[in-house]
Parts: structure tokens; C-alpha cells; sequence
């Protein structure tokens, strides 16, 4: 299972591992000792976004942070015609695979982003897995598509230019990925992405087969995941466990919706805050967004 035992800036001491869950094979560094917790990365990244807060975690919980797949260097199933196989049950059933794998069949998640998505809908389909969730500068898929308008058009523009049918975004982009992904599109932040991460994110944006499978999982966003979300809500499902929410107070998302408000229509347990962050929390803020996942994730140890 183990390919190295790497330092990688603030990931020293982690294990790097390459771990078969099912029909995928998932780039995975865990490290720390303790109670376990689940870190998945956002759009466009890979695990490396994790590196300024998961050795601070790793002090008092067992950090588990994968690549999802279809990013990084994790697998890249076929597409299929409904998009399900880049849907965020599939990626919360290989994350919930993994996890168990560890040895842990119940545990605490904090996703950012598109890992954001992977992880509420763990707490929906698993919900005997998942104690206490996180979600780093979202609101759920849904929703976000119910009120999309003008702002979100201009906003979020990148929803529906990457779900647009094969082959019109993966063309467009496959000339220039790094312009695309992070000098376009997200070039404002991305002096605050840590050399060796940066790195790794351009690396893995340069193989067309990661490009497809971001645009897939966009596609699944609008079409398969949506459509999830709207069943579940309709038949009053709700997550059970405990929700933090934490968004960029600098960022796009508490100016376009209300967080908080949006997320107790989906759970009991809701509290959360804005850190004074753009969207990337956890590279733009991460003494902050350490101390919010401590404070949260060690309540009732």
C-alpha cells in the first residue's frame, strides 16, 4: 500500500499511499495520531491545499487526505452518459471506502469546495459514518443552481462554461491550463498557494484526463448531483450530525447568499463564522481555519 514515507513542506512526517477503494485507486497522505478526520480538497486542486493546517491537525486527530477522484493523481473512471461516475455519491462512497480501509468506521470530515460536496453528501448517504462535517465556502449544490442569476452568471461563470458537453471546455482549456485554472481564472489568489502545492496543482491540470474529469464533475453538478439534492430535500431528508460552515468573509460567497440560514434548511445542528479570507481558506488563512476545525472537531472527545 505505502509508496513513500515523504516530507513534503508542512506534510513531514505524513505517508504517502496509493490505495485501491473499489474501482478507483486514490493518492492519499495520512499522518497524526487520534481521533480520525477526513480532509478533501477543492476545485482545481489536489490534497496538497491541506499542507499549512494538516500538520497542526495531525497533533490531535489522525488526518486522512485524499485526492478525489478524477484529480490529482487518483484514478479517472470512465465518463458515463449521466455523469454519475464523477457524482459526489461516487466520490463519497470511495472516501467512505477509505476510510474504512483505515480502520475507521466512523469518523469527522472537512471538505472545501467541490470536497465541500463530496462531503455533505457523505453525511447523507452514510450518515452512521460521518460524527461532525465541516464545509469550507459553499452552500449545497442545489441550492446554488435554484439561485442562480445575473450575479451568479458573472460570478460563477465556470459552472456552466465546465458543464457544457465534451468536447467544448476540455478544447478550450487544453491549450492553456495554467493560464486557465490559475492565472484567469483564480490569479488574484494564487500567491497565496504554497510553491510545492502550486506545483503539484499545474502538474496534474496538464493532463488532459484530469481536465475531462474536472469537467465531469461539473457536469455531474448541474445534472446528476443536483438532481440528488432536490430528492433528498423534497422527501425531508437532513443531515443528522453536527454542521460547521466557514466562509471567506472577502470571498464571493456571503455577499451572493446567507450561509447559515441556507444550511439549517438541510440540518438541525448548524453553526459556523466568516474568516477574513478570500475563498481559499485554508491557504489564504490557515492559522484561522486551524483554530475553527480544533475548536469544532474537538468538541466531544
Amino acid at each position: 500500500m505505502t509508496l513513500a514515507s515523504e516530507e513534503a513542506g508542512a506534510f513531514a512526517g505524513f505517508e504517502l499511499s496509493q490505495i485501491t477503494v473499489g474501482e478507483v485507486s486514490l493518492r492519499v497522505r495520512h499522518g497524526g495520531s487520534g481521533p480520525p478526520l477526513l480532509l478533501l480538497h477543492g476545485y482545481p486542486q489536489t490534497h496538497m491545499m491541506w499542507g499549512q493546517v494538516a500538520g497542526g491537525l495531525a497533533e490531535d486527530f489522525t488526518v486522512v487526505a485524499p485526492d478525489l477522484r478524477g484529480y490529482g493523481d487518483s484514478s479517472k473512471p470512465e465518463s458515463v452518459p449521466d455523469h454519475a461516475s464523477y457524482g459526489k455519491r461516487a466520490m463519497a462512497s470511495d472516501v467512505a471506502g477509505l476510510m474504512h480501509q483505515f480502520g475507521f468506521e466512523s469518523f469527522d470530515v472537512a471538505g472545501h469546495d467541490r470536497g465541500g460536496r463530496v462531503t455533505y453528501r457523505l453525511a447523507l448517504d452514510h450518515p452512521q459514518a460521518v460524527r461532525r462535517l465541516t464545509v469550507l465556502d459553499i452552500v449545497p449544490t442545489s441550492e446554488a443552481w435554484a439561485h442562480a442569476d445575473r450575479s451568479f452568471a458573472l460570478d460563477y461563470w465556470h459552472w456552466p462554461f465546465l458543464a457544457r458537453p465534451y468536447p467544448f471546455p476540455e478544447t478550450l482549456i487544453g491549450h492553456d491550463p495554467e493560464w486557465f485554472f490559475f492565472d484567469s481564472q483564480f490569479g488574484a489568489d494564487a500567491p497565496n498557494f504554497r510553491p510545492e502545492a502550486r506545483a503539484d496543482y499545474v502538474r496534474c491540470a496538464r493532463n488532459p484526463a484530469v481536465v475531462h474529469a474536472i469537467c465531469e464533475d461539473y457536469r455531474a453538478g448541474a445534472t446528476y448531483d443536483r438532481l440528488l439534492d432536490e430528492q433528498d430535500h423534497s422527501a425531508g431528508r437532513r443531515i443528522a450530525c453536527p454542521i460547521q460552515v466557514l466562509w471567506g468573509a472577502k470571498g464571493r460567497l456571503g455577499g451572493d447568499y446567507d450561509p447559515l440560514t441556507i444550511w439549517r434548511g438541510w440540518a438541525d445542528d448548524v453553526t459556523g463564522e466568516a474568516l477574513d479570507s478570500g475563498h481559499f481558506l485554508a491557504e489564504e488563512k490557515p492559522a484561522e481555519t486551524l483554530a475553527a476545525l480544533r475548536r469544532f472537531h474537538g468538541e466531544g472527545r
